[in-house]
């Protein structure tokens, strides 16, 4: 007697297995996120707010930055940025590569350690200055270091070749945008290590000198920071908002004039690059439709119904910001108006986008259905804005002597703050310790997120 084969059960056999494979790498790619994500908070609750708070109460007690040095300022500064910002949109890169035959995990845990490694060594030289001229060319070293391995994973990222190079899609403008963040973030850091290494070979203090520090903190709020959120803004907002899909040509006019902005302000024509910003911020707002009446619903399943007014807010903020730095390149004496232009700008701006889009994304591409409360994301929400208003609008009376009695006020905005931001941290923490999870039923899709 015969004996049939039967054909079809290797084939089901082995896609089942490479199913499962997929699966389980997709999980270790979402845990790698989660360690992102987790040490993003870390800076941001500890070594940055808690930071900013305590310099915030010393400020206001003296009335002024002489008795604060300037080491803590930019310590501080630096936590926020690179420690938070930069590890989220890290992680969230490292996510969206796609999985390889390689390991998932080695490449993104070696730049962790480097990453996070050089933030800490960095706050602690500017904090304690201890050995801070070798921490200092530790830490740029670390960071930069980190930063190229994650370039090096990023450019073996291609779109598949169409048959023909007239046939292949321009490139959206979301790509172009976070694009052009990411080779803002390289140029920052490749400044923060030239500049490292001057100040250990021959520098005073554990601080860069006020008027290079200026100009660095324009290379990465406009040149780093700012293309990459509306990069993103570009590539998720259609969805999350219901709103038409980015206008390309105005979208394009206002990466042009950022870039020209910001070469402008490292260049030291402080006045033409602040009205450049304000120029590239306000094409910005209009080439994403965000003042335009929506197509369709909002997307608000698992995090609260304000979502779509926050975006709004985080957007005004953004125009504040560069109408501040306007009027600071003109009349600053004493750096309030300049403190809150960088304040609306990285806090009303940037922390409060986080803090809208983060509950939306960060729940899935950690492997987990919903955020824990959709109520605290609100309440932290409501605090970030009024704690970022009460700083922005009493900076500059208090700062510039114009209305005296806002020193008082100052703390209180740093204690709302504080609170949000430790809010946040709860939320995101317990979305991840006791969120149900998916990835044991299939695996996510960064495409297909939104």
């Amino acid at each position: 007697m015969t004996m049939v084969p039967n054909i079809g059960t290797r084939p089901q056999v082995d896609l089942a297995a490479h199913a499962q494979e997929m699966a389980r790498r997709e999980r270790r790619k979402s845990l790698m996120l989660r360690a992102w994500i987790l040490a993003g908070l870390f800076f941001m609750a500890l070594p940055g707010t808690v930071l900013g708070f305590t310099n915030l109460i010393a400020i206001s007690q003296h009335h002024g930055l002489g008795a604060l040095p300037a080491a803590w300022i930019q310590g501080h500064g630096h936590a926020q940025l690179f420690g938070w910002i930069g590890s989220f949109i890290l992680g969230i890169g490292f996510y969206s590569q796609p999985v390889r035959g390689r390991s998932v995990l080695r490449v993104p845990l070696l730049c962790l350690l480097l990453w996070t490694g050089g933030v800490a060594l960095r706050w602690t030289a500017n904090i304690y200055l201890w050995h801070w001229r070798t921490l200092f060319v530790v830490s740029a070293a670390a960071e930069l270091a980190a930063f190229l391995l994650f370039f090096n994973a990023a450019r073996r990222h291609r779109l598949a070749p169409t048959a023909a190079p007239a046939e292949r899609p321009r490139m959206a403008v979301w790509m172009i945008a976070v694009f052009l963040g990411t080779t803002g973030l390289m140029a920052g850091l490749i400044f923060n290590f030239v500049e490292c290494l001057r100040l250990a070979m021959a520098g005073v203090s554990a601080a860069f000198p006020h008027d290079l520090d200026q100009r660095y903190l324009v290379l990465v709020a406009w040149g780093f920071l700012a293309p990459t959120i509306w990069g993103f803004s570009a590539r998720w907002l259609p969805t999350f908002l219901g709103i038409a899909q980015p206008a390309p040509q105005i979208f394009r006019i206002a990466l042009v004039v950022d870039i020209i902005g910001v070469l402008a302000g490292v260049s030291g024509f402080t006045l033409a690059a602040t009205i450049l910003l304000a120029i590239a911020a306000l094409a910005a707002v209009f080439a994403l439709h965000l003042a335009e009446r929506p197509n369709a619903p909002a997307k608000t399943l698992g995090i609260h119904p304000s979502f779509p007014v926050f975006i709004r807010i985080a957007y005004a903020w953004l125009l504040v910001a560069s109408a501040l730095g306007i009027w600071a390149a003109l009349a600053d004496q004493h750096g309030g108006i300049w403190g809150a232009s960088r304040h609306a700008l990285t806090v009303g701006f940037a922390a409060t986008m986080v803090f809208t889009i983060g509950p939306r994304i960060l729940p899935h591409f950690g492997g987990v259905y919903n955020l824990f409360s959709s109520r605290l994301m609100f309440v932290t929400l409501l605090l970030l804005e009024l704690g970022c208003g009460l700083r922005v609008s009493s900076e500059p009376l208090a700062y510039e002597g114009i209305f005296k009695p806002a020193w008082y006020t100052l703390p209180a905005s740093g204690i709302l703050e504080l609170t949000a931001v430790l809010l946040f941290a709860l939320n995101i923490v317990l979305t991840y310790a006791r969120g149900r999870a998916f990835l044991a039923a299939g695996a996510p899709n960064f495409n297909n997120a939104a």
